[in-house]
């Protein structure tokens, strides 16, 4: 089937980009929902197929290869053309869904979880990047809500769908229900999104794609492995961290020499986009922190099981859904935006400072206040940098820009969660040594994240040192982000505000009704 610009035009009417984006919704949700789901059923499939060794591997398996070709499929979108990438991707993706579904030890389920990973690295971009073509940047803030919503939903539903579809339906459809959702976005960008074919000429960057791979999978594999299976000064992460330097290096050192890179080091030109890209790259850091050690507070301090530390998190997931849509209606209504990363790096401070003043005596209420704070600030800053970013380059770069941006917040995440970690770990260690001698050690080797029903059996001397580790431990970690964050206000302040492209219903140059049919014609 033949895509042509008047296709494209047509693609631009208001109930088609409703129904694209109604996909592209769900293959975001896919993406993000995934890892939560299968999250909550581990303990089954570890007790159907074994292997509890390799357990970690089931989930990073999936984020290294997530990791990994999230960059390349930004480039085959740009070369080749945005919907037959993004539709590959959907489809790998299920195939790697329906094949973990039927694993039958846990060697196989891990691959199959990688295939999955990869096809999962080319949804997130290619929402972003077909987002980013149909809709003009300064129309795009209307449905910076609609992501936030579904990452929101992601995060709060997850846990919820994955324990209930575990007891009921039993583990394997936590891999099968992605295939109904995917093959009805599957059919809707089939039959709905036209948008022009596109043929380059050029290869593809074979040596970058693997010298980028072998880079990204390295950082991955420190933040990793790094204090847990391996200590932070072991032979093992060093070795890793001389091959990613390397690796990233010898990548730097090709691009400036290949014809079609796989990442162009132009676009970091733009002063815009590298602050975006440092923005994005500590929000991930800061927000995937959060979202770990709070629920670790909530259940070991304050009393709550762990499906409602899911919910008790409502107060920063609903903030940011909000801050989230108020952002993007003031952007398209005036174009205006650098006041968002501001605003966002100022509250995210003062959020992440006030959660570490969090104590065992701290109220509900009163973290839920403070969780409001962060989540406001995280709102300012989530969707922002990805449109800021993308009006940044030229419409050709789209998709490396998309993808970019996205692993720069992926490899946040990736620390945040590593180094956060390690300093939480640390300090519930010290403090239960201190408080509890012997039987402190006892409790931290069985687990540092002891949930309410455990906490409750220890006797009560080691339940209260306990408690007061992990507060110990949150303080450390969130005051560790607070600093993290400073340097995203210090980042905001130097976006150079450049005019939104596209502003509402502003006729095109060929006379056309919209804005839309013209990005859609440059594509």
């Amino acid at each position: 089937m033949a895509d042509t610009v008047e296709e494209g035009k047509q693609g631009k009417q208001p109930r088609s980009v409703r129904v694209v984006l109604l996909a592209l919704m769900i293959a975001m949700m896919l993406a993000m929902l995934d890892n939560m789901i299968v999250g909550t059923a581990m303990p089954t499939i570890v007790g159907e197929l074994g292997g509890l060794e390799h357990l970690s591997w089931v989930v990073t398996g999936y984020t290294l290869a997530t990791a990994a070709s999230t960059p390349v499929w930004g480039k085959l979108g740009d070369m080749f053309g945005r919907k037959g990438a993004f539709l590959s991707s959907i489809v790998i993706f299920l195939i790697g869904s329906a094949l973990s579904g039927m694993a039958q030890d846990m060697g196989q389920l891990i691959g199959f979880r990688a295939v999955q990973g990869l096809g999962a690295g080319g949804l997130m971009v290619g929402v972003m990047a077909i987002i980013g073509d149909l809709i003009p940047p300064r129309e795009r803030g209307k449905y910076q809500g609609l992501m936030a919503g579904v990452m929101a939903l992601a995060m709060i539903g997850g846990p919820l769908v994955g324990g209930t579809i575990t007891d009921n339906w039993g583990w394997r459809w936590a891999f099968y229900i992605n295939l109904p959702l995917g093959a009805v976005a599957l059919a809707l960008v089939t039959a709905v999104l036209h948008l022009p074919r596109k043929r380059s000429k050029a290869g593809i960057d074979y040596l970058g794609v693997v010298l980028l791979t072998v880079g990204i999978t390295s950082i991955v594999l420190v933040t990793t492995w790094g204090g847990t299976e391996y200590a932070w000064t072991s032979a093992r992460i060093m070795e890793l961290i001389g091959i990613g330097v390397a690796a990233l290096i010898g990548f730097v050192f090709w691009q400036t020499r290949v014809s079609e890179p796989v990442l162009p080091l132009h676009i970091f030109k733009s002063r815009n986009f590298t602050l975006m890209s440092l923005i994005g790259f500590i929000t991930g850091f800061v927000m995937f922190g959060a979202t770990l050690f709070l629920p670790l507070y909530q259940q070991a301090v304050q009393g709550a099981s762990a499906t409602n530390s899911g919910l008790l998190l409502l107060p920063m997931l609903g903030a940011m859904l909000v801050t989230s849509i108020i952002a993007g209606r003031i952007t398209t209504s005036s174009g205006r935006y650098k006041i968002f990363p501001i605003v966002g790096g100022v509250l995210m401070v003062i959020g992440l400072y006030l959660l570490s003043l969090m104590d065992t005596d701290t109220t509900r209420l009163t973290s839920g206040l403070y969780m409001v704070v962060v989540g406001a600030g995280m709102g300012c800053l989530m969707q922002i940098t990805m449109l800021v970013a993308q009006n940044s380059v030229q419409m050709k770069d789209m998709g490396v820009a998309s993808s970019s941006t996205t692993l720069f917040r992926t490899l946040g995440s990736s620390f945040g969660v590593a180094i956060m970690g390690a300093l939480f770990n640390h300090r519930v260690q010290d403090v239960m040594a201190e408080r509890a001698g012997a039987l402190g050690k006892g409790v931290t080797e069985k687990s540092a994240q002891l949930d309410a029903a455990s906490l409750a059996k220890l006797p009560a001397a080691a339940r209260e040192a306990y408690q007061h580790a992990v507060s110990a431990g949150t303080h450390s970690a969130f005051l560790l982000g607070a600093v993290i964050a400073v340097p995203v206000l210090i980042a905001a302040l130097f976006v150079k505000e450049v005019p939104l492209k596209g502003g509402p219903q502003k006729p095109s140059a060929d006379g056309s009704d919209t804005a839309p049919a013209a990005v859609v014609e440059a594509v």
